[in-house]
């Protein structure tokens, strides 16, 4: 029998009273205009506002709404994962009670996911999208929270947006365990999915109601973070787990440079009588050319796609990458040990580090970029 419905959309509430009845009437309309079957599922964490008898007025005048009032373990990430097992529809969407996400892109949701994607999400941070009423510590804050989803999830500008329809069959079974206000991470590290796509959106600033980020906000994300990445490398399956892959590739590559280095400086220096920092300079450009040909042919040649750039374009940018991480590596060793007084090997220790980060996320999104 098919389902009753062709989309559920998921609203987690609490202390909404001022939006949820033009909230769910906006959404009403354009569930009708677009002629589709659409339920609207109201997932409240017990407000004290009005929030729960507005909702309740509308479900007496519009079949299609639901109202689920939840009494324990409370959190908008919980609200949506009861949501998820509670709709009645294939296709989820989620969004906020406040205007902040458009409801006339509802119908673009559902049209991406009938075109063969899994995930569809809404991005702040695509071209054509964007923010606005935002103070800049919240945009400091939003811009810090997608760069560390981006480590996990590159080929994604907005893995902690809020507004997002998937699958039924992505959280099927999905170990979810939701905390926080990012749920989106946790569907994306744990959900069963292969294409993912993002609509432009412009984000606004709620009409009514205060904002419910919280200083421990912050620290939920991060626990959520590892989380996400302790289940990929458990699982060892999934996107998080794909990138984890190529993080732990482009390291071994980098080892076997060193490896390379050292035992060509060796060679020179020891049998072929040249001086040790000529020697040093010819072990640096075998090393670069090692690990260039090993990470366009194993850490990212598993993905020829993201071979858009000429072979020469490869290996120019691969130098440039890595002297600008060598020049990053130095710094941090002599600026640590010069005016903080870290010992030599500790600083040096730290600037191979972000050196490593340095090397890895420029290289993975710019010399082996996808089109």
């Amino acid at each position: 029998m098919d389902p009753p419905y062709d989309l559920t959309v998921i609203i987690p509430t609490f202390r909404e009273g001022e939006n949820i009845g033009a909230i769910i009437r906006a959404v009403g309309e354009v569930l009708t205009r677009a002629g589709i079957r659409g339920e609207i599922l109201v997932v409240d964490d017990s407000s004290p506002d009005g929030t729960i008898p507005a909702v309740r007025a509308l479900e007496d005048v519009f079949p299609d709404v639901r109202l689920v009032v939840r009494t324990s373990d409370p959190g908008l990430s919980q609200s949506v994962v009861e949501g998820f097992s509670l709709a009645r529809a294939p296709v989820f969407l989620v969004m906020d009670a406040d205007f902040s996400h458009p409801p006339d892109l509802i119908p673009r949701f559902l049209e991406e996911i009938r075109g063969g994607a899994d995930v569809v999400i809404g991005s702040r941070y695509t071209q054509g999208g964007g923010t606005e009423g935002w103070p800049i510590s919240r945009r400091i804050i939003s811009r810090g929270a997608t760069l560390l989803g981006r480590i996990l999830f590159p080929e994604i500008t907005d893995p902690v947006s809020g507004f997002f329809a998937l699958r039924r069959e992505v959280v099927t079974g999905a170990p979810l365990r939701p905390r926080g206000y990012k749920i989106l991470m946790e569907v994306l590290g744990k959900g069963r999915w292969e294409k993912a796509r993002e609509i432009p959106y412009v984000f606004m600033d709620r009409r009514a109601g205060s904002s419910k980020l919280r200083p421990g906000t912050i620290l939920d994300y991060i626990r959520q973070v590892l989380d996400i990445s302790r289940h990929a490398f458990s699982h060892r399956e999934g996107a998080a787990w794909e990138e984890w892959e190529k993080i732990l590739r482009f390291a071994v590559v980098g080892c076997s440079g060193i490896v390379v280095n050292m035992g060509i400086l060796w060679i020179l220096t020891r049998f072929a009588g040249i001086y040790y920092l000529i020697s040093s300079i010819i072990a640096i450009e075998v090393s670069i050319l090692n690990n260039f040909f090993w990470n366009d042919r194993w850490t990212f040649g598993k993905m020829p796609e993201h071979r858009t750039r000429s072979f020469a374009s490869r290996i120019m940018l691969f130098h440039g990458v890595s002297a600008m991480g060598a020049a990053i590596n130095w710094d941090f060793l002599f600026f640590l040990t010069q005016f903080a007084g870290i010992n030599y090997l500790i600083s040096n220790l730290i600037g191979i580090i972000v050196a490593f980060g340095w090397n890895y996320l420029v290289n993975r999104n710019v010399t082996w970029r996808r089109g």
